[in-house]
């Protein structure tokens, strides 16, 4: 299935040779000499990287059909992650490499729209922040609250986020599943 370039729309998913693409922004370009052209940016639907790239008017383009499933993730089986399906309940396994930097931000019972390609999950979409219990970290200091000091501190899902000085071990935070940072206590 193709559409032509003309009919492009932010969002739309194009499976191009660079991979599975999502169309961030487009612009139509008439010039004085020439044929008109579309002038498109173009953000990669497993890497996050943006491209930009020039199709000529009317060209056709490969169209993606991505089908965004809710599931909810249940627990690990060796080394991939099982999910389970919103609506029909039917359960999936998923490897880590399909999952990304997602890994650091789901935990057991967490729920998540899974992108699918051609039956095969093409990446996460996770909401933009989300809350995770710390499990290690050094002693917090109490006090010292402008200097914007920081400590390194390991959440449950393994990843390490730098705190505030006064944070705890045991305390739930908010985390910016696009930047890794540290928001606020939960």
């Amino acid at each position: 299935m193709s559409v032509s370039t003309n009919d492009l729309k932010n969002g739309m998913s194009l499976n191009l040779p660079e991979g599975l693409m999502t169309v961030v922004e487009f612009q139509h370009v008439k010039p004085g000499k020439g044929g008109a052209f579309v002038r498109t940016k173009l953000k990669n639907f497993r890497t996050g990287a943006v491209i930009e790239r020039t199709f000529r008017a009317d060209e056709k383009v490969p169209l993606a059909v991505i089908d965004k499933r809710e599931m909810q993730y249940l627990y690990r089986e060796g080394t991939d992650y099982v999910f389970m399906d919103n609506q029909n309940y039917d359960q999936i396994q998923v490897s880590p490499n399909d999952l990304g930097d997602a890994v650091s931000y789901i935990k057991e019972g967490d729920t998540v729209v899974l992108p699918i390609y051609n039956d095969a999950v093409v990446g996460v979409e996770l909401p933009a922040s989300v809350e995770l219990t710390i499990t290690e970290t050094e002693p917090g200091v109490q006090g010292d609250r402008v200097s914007g000091a920081r400590k390194p501190a390991t959440v449950e899902t393994g990843l390490v986020v730098q705190v505030p000085l006064f944070i705890e071990t045991g305390e739930r935070i908010k985390v910016d599943t696009r930047s890794g940072e540290y928001l606020a206590r939960a």
